[in-house]
């Protein structure tokens, strides 16, 4: 049974020229919103079977002028995204054509969506759970098969099955203490309870503790892998990040100092989303532009996830390689020795003295050689050359993960507290408060301002 809304209308494909665009319905009068300005002979939208689609066109009520010929489809309550009633007006997808109908059905009874508004309902009716509701727009951001695969997962409910279970589990042990505490039949009812808490509390806080493993890698793969290609002027970073890219996105010369500001693309290596970084060559310099560029770019540096750090095996090490090997020591570091098509001037046995011979790999951007090696080891380097099994449950939202964090530590205070003697009334509140917390992962639990925050990020038509 879906709550009481008023009927929502928006456009629910990207903005700009395309095939189709749709202009959706949702509420209790979306059929009846769409009768007014759908037109195909006698047929009216209200008397059609459900999960149905139908030819005929858009007009303007006022004059009976045609706007569009249309597609339109018709999905009745309970079975449908919303749990209420949805017509979607499958349009031809150019920009006016599609914001004339969306105004005509805004005329005729229907509101503008909120952003998220569909997905909201969605919730508020229980055909999706809060981490389901995020794993949405999840899978729209998704940049590689393997971010969509864990998306997927998600929308279908594995983390929350997971959840609910140790909500259940938690529940039951509350339930238990309840019963012994009230109704005592035996003289050490408090060593039984403290006992059942605490053996409780460390299973919860294994299954936490595996879903919080796999943070790094769900984080990563939702996220991306902020990725800085870092070096020295002229040693190849904007020829790797086009090649990555396959398209000629940063201007590449012979000409020292080129690039001047930060460049930021997305690139799929593995199923690893990289958000890459093609940085201003870092070195001393007078020109106020490029040095506001070598700025950036040690800004950069700190925040990567990854250093991608670039030489020219056909010079010799200098000075600002050495510097360069010290700044980056303390990030994950793959070390790109480029130009292999050319003469070695590098001395291979004083850099293997600086980093890890492991985290070098040989390439040549002009000849393509050498990338292969390049992507296994970024794969490697994460994830022990894999993103794990298909049928594992990961967390990669952020704020999923830190409410797992808070749970356990709600959980090693039932634990220190029973260790420590305190009375089972006082624990028995903090194994409450990791329940309550593991809820506001599924919505189970959450506060109204945390919902209109989490869907104001959302798209509008979604």
């Amino acid at each position: 049974m879906s709550l009481e809304f008023d009927t929502i209308a928006a456009v629910s494909t990207p903005p700009g020229e395309g095939a189709i665009g749709i202009v959706r319905l949702s509420g209790d009068e979306a059929l009846a919103v769409a009768d007014k300005v759908y037109q195909a002979g006698k047929k009216q939208l209200a008397e059609v079977p459900s999960h149905t689609i139908h030819y005929g066109h858009i007009i303007d009520p006022k004059n009976n002028g045609v706007i569009d010929e249309v597609m339109v489809s018709v999905m009745r309550e309970p079975k449908t995204f919303t749990r209420e009633n949805v017509v979607e007006i499958n349009c031809h997808g150019g920009i006016t054509s599609v914001n004339q109908v969306l105004q005509l059905v805004l005329q005729n009874g229907a509101r503008l969506a909120e952003p998220g508004e569909f997905t909201k309902r969605a919730f508020l009716n229980g055909r999706i759970d809060l981490s389901q509701a995020e794993a949405v727009m999840d899978l729209i951001r998704a940049k590689t098969d393997k971010a969509m695969y864990l998306a997927l997962q998600q929308l279908d409910g594995n983390l929350s099955q997971l959840i609910r279970n140790l909500r259940s589990e938690i529940l039951d042990t509350l339930a238990q203490v309840e019963v012994n505490i009230d109704y005592p039949e035996y003289d050490d009812v408090e060593t039984l309870t403290s006992k059942l808490l605490v053996e409780k509390a460390y299973q919860v806080k294994a299954s936490i503790n595996q879903l919080l493993q796999t943070a790094s890698e769900g984080k990563i793969l939702r996220e991306g892998l902020a990725t800085a290609i870092i070096g020295r002027p002229n040693v190849g970073k904007s020829s790797l990040l086009n090649f990555l890219l396959q398209e000629d996105k940063a201007i590449v010369t012979e000409i020292a100092g080129t690039t001047r500001d930060i460049i930021e693309e997305y690139v799929n290596v593995r199923g690893v989303p990289l958000k890459l970084v093609d940085t201003a060559g870092i070195r001393e310099t007078e020109d106020i532009v490029e040095r506001i560029g070598v700025e950036r770019s040690r800004q950069a540096l700190s925040e990567a996830d990854l250093v991608l750090l670039v030489f020219n095996q056909n010079e010799p090490l200098t000075n600002e390689d050495r510097l360069l090997i010290e700044a980056t020591n303390d990030n994950h570091r793959i070390v790109i020795l480029n130009k292999m098509d050319l003469p070695n001037q590098l001395d291979l046995a004083e850099l293997e003295s600086l980093v890890d011979p492991e985290s070098i790999v040989k390439t040549s951007i002009l000849t393509k050689s050498g990338i292969e090696s390049l992507e296994n080891n970024i794969a490697a380097l994460f994830f022990a050359g894999a993103t794990g099994e298909r049928d594992a449950t990961y967390v990669s939202n952020v704020r999923h993960i830190a409410l797992l964090h808070d749970a356990e530590a709600a959980l090693d205070e039932v634990i220190n507290g029973i260790e420590s003697g305190m009375p089972v009334d006082l624990v028995q509140i903090d194994m409450t408060r990791c329940w309550d917390l593991l809820g506001e992962i599924t919505g189970d639990s959450v506060q109204d301002e945390l919902l209109t925050q989490l869907f104001s990020q959302f798209c509008l038509g979604k």
